[in-house]
């Protein structure tokens, strides 16, 4: 006792793990992706409703030991995708890291895919979808959506806002024409599923010698030839929905709502301090979305994930 050397003894099991349980990772998880918390508020919230002091570190080490869980669904969402024959995609601007990044959405009928990169490139789908190619593929004009499938639809409701500020804009006769087109088309899109397969051919080809005679209208407003310009260059994506009742929607709006939850994550945290956080929220997000279309709860579905 009395020679001075110091002994190490090996810490007790119970001191070398995380003294957190999985439903405080859960909760954590679910604050963190779904609530939109930062790491700051998450610390605070601990403290004032559980008495619990957690560092920031602690809750990053929380999100680090879920990775493999979340990343196992992930895969699986993203095999489903692959196999789809309709597929939606839209992204949005995150900061990863410090530096613009971006965070996209993949969408099927029985999966949704999240993914964060720091490139808005065509590369992203190519990987994502790794030589899978649908049937038809949902999106806006954004030259990287394009080709990734036999064929493509694109976002009616852009185009649309975009008539409907050339309306405000333009006092040109043709814009008007343009409005009460996509009124038709946006009228058949929501009673399609009630058509009989002849009415809904017989209401397309009216649509499109419709949208092809307004293309060609002549008009001495700058304006409305660039709206024309616009939608010509997208003409044979316009009305790719009606071979596809009940498929292919007319919008990309489903994919938006993805996105909003990472767009208010983006506004009330500015982002991620590093890749592989981004990575996770992802994957996250992947696995609620795609449980959620089986009318999942979003925190059972976390907690379950974390401990089967």
């Amino acid at each position: 006792m009395c020679c001075g050397l110091a002994t190490k003894a090996l810490a007790p099991a119970v001191a070398q793990a995380t003294p957190f349980g999985p439903r405080i990772h859960a909760l954590a998880t679910y604050l963190k992706s779904l609530q939109a918390l930062s790491y700051e508020r998450l610390q605070r919230l601990f403290l004032d409703l559980f008495g619990l002091t957690v560092s920031q570190g602690a809750l990053a080490n929380m999100f680090a030991r879920t990775v493999p869980a979340f990343a196992e669904q992930s895969r699986q969402a993203l095999v489903v995708l692959r196999q789809a024959d309709f597929v939606a995609s839209d992204e949005t601007g995150v900061r990863i890291e410090g530096v613009t990044g971006f965070h996209w959405v993949f969408r099927c009928k029985k999966a949704v895919v999240h993914k964060a990169a720091f490139t808005r490139a065509a590369s992203v789908a190519r990987e994502t979808m790794d030589g899978a190619r649908p049937k038809v593929w949902t999106s806006d004009r954004y030259s990287a959506q394009q080709n990734h499938a036999e064929a493509q639809q694109t976002c009616l409701a852009h185009l649309a806002h975009d008539v409907a500020y050339g309306l405000e804009a333009s006092d040109d006769y043709v814009v008007f024409r343009l409005k009460l087109w996509f009124d038709s088309v946006f009228a058949l899109a929501r009673g399609m599923s009630g058509f009989a397969p002849s009415t809904v051919l017989t209401k397309r080809r009216a649509l499109e010698r419709q949208i092809d005679d307004i293309l060609q209208t002549p008009t001495a407003c700058a304006f409305a030839r660039e709206l024309l310009a616009k939608i010509a260059r997208a003409r044979d994506q316009l009305l790719t929905f009606c071979g596809y009742p009940g498929e292919v929607e007319a919008t990309n709006n489903s994919c938006e709502r993805d996105l909003r939850p990472a767009v208010i994550q983006r506004k009330v945290t500015n982002g991620f301090r590093a890749k592989w956080a981004a990575d996770h929220d992802a994957a996250v997000r992947t696995t609620l979305d795609t449980a959620r279309l089986a009318g999942g709860d979003p925190f059972q579905i976390i907690l379950q994930t974390i401990a089967p």
